[in-house]
Formats: structure tokens, sequence, C-alpha cells
């Protein structure tokens, strides 16, 4: 055998590994492309999600807001005509009580029979008022309370979508770190070095395509 022909043999393993790395390589980068641009669109559509959330949550306060103002109209108005109903007591003027008596709304009318039948000037654990009862009820209390309800379950509903889209653009950076592995791998003259470069970018797409499966994905 000739040093040519001897030369050439060595070469030869030389060159079967440089093809097989750079092939390696080349299937890391392509994959990781198609896994970064995945990560994106999926941040993009939890930041999406976050705003719809973050929307509805603002919707909902301002439906509390709005029940809530109902709910202190009909407070007042009921507490007109109980004060109108006090001063015919308070006066004898039973004519002033009977007509104060018979323009009771009916969720006051409720809660009036309920104080009036626990016969507050003899008792004196009575409520003070048919106000202070769980059983005055007035127009859109109720609502109010659920409408905020629904509003702080839309708002948790943001942070946890606002979250899942960062976890999503950090697992960018992580992939954008394993096309920095890659296009640097074949750049070293050391096999050695080469391969530590592709293992390197090799962990760290298994890292990423790991997380990436354990989170919530929106299609």
């Amino acid at each position: 055998m000739t040093d040519d022909e001897a030369g050439q043999a060595g070469k030869e393993p030389e060159e079967e590994g440089r093809t097989l790395r750079e092939t390696i390589t080349v299937i890391l980068l392509g994959l990781t492309a198609i896994l970064t641009a995945w990560s994106g669109f999926e941040a993009s559509k939890w930041g999406g999600e976050m705003s719809i959330a973050f929307s509805r949550a603002s919707t909902q306060r301002i439906v509390a807001s709005t029940e809530a103002t109902n709910a202190q109209a009909a407070r007042a108005i009921d507490l007109q005509v109980f004060g109108l109903y006090l001063e015919g007591v308070a006066d004898d003027n039973d004519l002033l009580a009977d007509f104060a008596e018979e323009r009771f709304t009916p969720h006051f009318a409720v809660a009036f029979d309920e104080w009036y039948a626990s016969e507050p000037l003899k008792n004196p654990d009575a409520a003070p008022s048919p106000f202070a009862l769980e059983s005055y009820v007035p127009p859109g209390q109720v609502e109010s309370a659920e409408a905020d309800e629904r509003a702080d379950a839309y708002f948790v509903r943001a942070l946890a979508n606002n979250q899942r889209g960062d976890n999503y653009t950090i697992l960018t950076v992580l992939f954008a770190l394993v096309l920095f592995f890659g296009a640097f791998a074949n750049r070293f003259r050391t096999e050695r070095i080469s391969w530590a470069m592709v293992g390197g970018a090799a962990v760290l797409m298994v890292v990423g395509v790991g997380f990436l499966l354990s989170f919530p994905k929106i299609i």
C-alpha cells in the first residue's frame, strides 16, 4: 500500500464521521425550527386567550357594578317607604302606615313579614330592621355577587393563560440554544468538541420536547 493509499484510508473514517455529524446536525436544526415555530404559535394563542379572559373579566365587573347600583336604588326606595311606615306607627297614623305598607316592594314585604312576626318591640333579640335579615334581597344583589364571582374566575384564568404563554416563550429561547449549538457544531476542527456541541444540542432538544409535551396546547 502506497502512502497516498494509506492517507486516503485514514481520511475515510474521518469523512464518514463528519458526514454523520452533519446529517445529525441538519436533522436537529430542522426539527428545532419546526418546534420553535410551534412554540411561537402556542405562545401567541395563549396570549390571545389571556386577552379574551381579561376582557370577559372586565365585562363582568361592569355587570356587577350595574347590578350593585340597581340593588342600592331598590334599597333606597325600600328605606323611604319603610320610613313612612315607621312615621305612621310613631304618630298613630294608621292611614299613613297602611298606605306605606301597601306600597312595600315584594322583596321587602318578605323581610318585613319575618321581622314583624318576631315582635321587634317586645323581643330584644329581634333584628333591628327588616334590612338586617337575610331574607331581604333587593333586585341586583345576587346578580352582582354572581357577576363578581365570574369576573374573579375569568381573572384567574387570564393569569393562568398568561403563564402558559410565558412558558412557551421560554421554550422558544431553549430551542434557540439548540439552534446555536447546532449551527456552531461543525465550525470546530476538533472532532471531540464538534460532537460535544451536537450532543449538547440533542440534550437541549430532548428537554425542550419533554416540556412541550407537558404543556397544555391550543390547536
